[in-house]
């Protein structure tokens, strides 16, 4: 090689690595907003308005609500452990059969007061909270903790085992088909209409649930001593075990919240889908799954915004081009998201690669 070729290399090192800096933020706002745009100005050459447009990201943002409290649970878990708990989206599902339990338990039908409502359902919200959290240690202690030096392909299968043992209860609790369940909120009575968008009561209890108890958790995570012996033991449980961090205990703190918070989102899909199955875990928790690793797994604001952009993407794909086709639509998203930001948009760089 010649000196002037020497030379030159650092030059095109720096130049390239800054041409795909530019193609990959450039390229993943391009992605992230070819769909909407194609839509806005396609709503404004046939009706003039984005009113369409409007009403369908108002119920993706409430979709994508129940989404990011699940993706929450698969996020915090992956973030200690480096473990993907598959049987998540089935303790959500445990969850809402706990608070349709509760229901007939409190009386709570439609039509009744607004305050004995809102009390029946804080009270079925807590409790279901508890048992999902608490399910969700069980199940670490019973299957992940013994595994936790084994290769890692055993507690994921045995992850997938636990997810298809809770299908199973739930088909012997309330049977193999969807029930209907009492639209308590009359979640379809229209709250606000700005410029023809309609906001009804259903999307405003998916937002007014999530965005406290997003708050809560980031906040105890980054003020609480707990929050931060669960962050030093994401970062290094080695090292946080010889600065005299339980570690045992800081991963079951990590469980409970993640299954309190899927107890909170089988609540409010129950509310706001009016139905309860017992495969709505499975199809529940693929969703928030792919909205975890979209917005960084691992990290809490990128399963938030994960999972609101999968809803919008969800809505208008549902909407727009027809249901058959969303699940392929969210998954394209998905494709080329990791194209051009492999670690998700919020992406961390995690211990391994650190």
């Amino acid at each position: 090689m010649s000196a002037d070729a020497a030379k030159a290399t650092p030059a095109q090192g720096r130049l390239s690595d800054s041409a795909r800096e530019a193609v990959s933020k450039y390229g993943l706002i391009g992605v992230l907003l070819a769909l909407p745009l194609y839509l806005a100005i396609t709503d404004l050459a046939s009706t003039g308005t984005l009113t369409d447009l409007g009403n369908n990201l108002v119920l993706g943002l409430s979709n994508g609500a129940i989404f990011a409290l699940i993706a929450l649970g698969y996020t915090l878990v992956y973030g200690i452990i480096e473990l993907i708990n598959f049987a998540h989206g089935d303790v959500f599902m445990i969850g809402s059969f706990v608070a349709f339990g509760l229901w007939g338990n409190f009386g709570l039908q439609e039509g009744m007061g607004a305050a004995g409502l809102v009390l029946g359902l804080l009270v079925a919200m807590l409790v279901a909270m508890l048992v999902c959290g608490v399910l969700n240690v069980m199940i670490e202690r019973v299957a992940y903790k013994p595994l936790r030096n084994a290769p890692r392909l055993a507690p994921l299968i045995t992850a997938i085992g636990f997810s298809f043992i809770l299908q199973n209860v739930g088909v012997l609790w309330l049977g193999s088909s969807p029930i209907s369940v009492p639209d308590l909120v009359n979640q379809g009575n229209v709250l606000l209409n700005i410029g023809g968008v309609t906001i009804h009561n259903g999307d405003v209890l998916a937002v007014a649930v999530t965005a406290p108890l997003v708050i809560l958790l980031t906040s105890f995570i980054s003020r609480s001593r707990l929050g931060k012996a669960m962050r030093a033991t994401a970062q290094d449980p080695d090292a946080a075990r010889l600065m005299g961090i339980n570690v045992n205990t800081t991963i079951s703190l990590t469980f409970l919240l993640g299954g309190m918070l899927a107890g909170a989102a089988g609540l409010v899909n129950l509310l706001y889908q009016t139905s309860v199955w017992y495969f709505q875990g499975f199809t529940a928790g693929l969703i928030a799954f792919t909205a975890a690793v979209m917005g960084g797994i691992g990290n809490l604001k990128g399963a938030v915004l994960g999972g609101l952009i999968i809803g919008c993407i969800q809505q208008i794909a549902d909407n727009r081009i027809g249901a058959e086709w969303t699940t392929a639509v969210v998954f394209g998203y998905l494709v080329l998201i990791m194209v051009f930001r492999p670690q998700g948009l919020l992406g961390e760089v995690t211990r391994e690669a650190g």
